[in-house]
């Protein structure tokens, strides 16, 4: 059997230049923070965003947690 050895051609390779960073990614952490916040507080006083009352949170989480023992008892899993 005869083996062949794949070589590789550096000087052809095509390198790929980095991304700069843009926009939103760009920005220095805390300036994100703020914008982020400022959309918040117009969510909130448009009434477009959503505050779970400690009812719904508690139903949620009984919800998610019955699904993931549903999941482990069928995958075999104790939970």
């Amino acid at each position: 059997m005869d083996s062949q050895i794949a070589t590789h051609d550096t000087d052809t390779a095509k390198t790929t230049p980095k991304k700069s960073l843009r926009g939103f990614a760009a920005m220095d952490p805390q300036r994100q923070r703020e914008i982020a916040s400022l959309g918040g507080r117009a969510a909130h006083q448009s009434g477009h965003a959503h505050e779970f009352t400690s009812e719904e949170a508690r139903a949620a989480g009984k919800k998610r947690h019955a699904r993931a023992q549903q999941a482990s008892a069928e995958a075999g899993r104790p939970s």
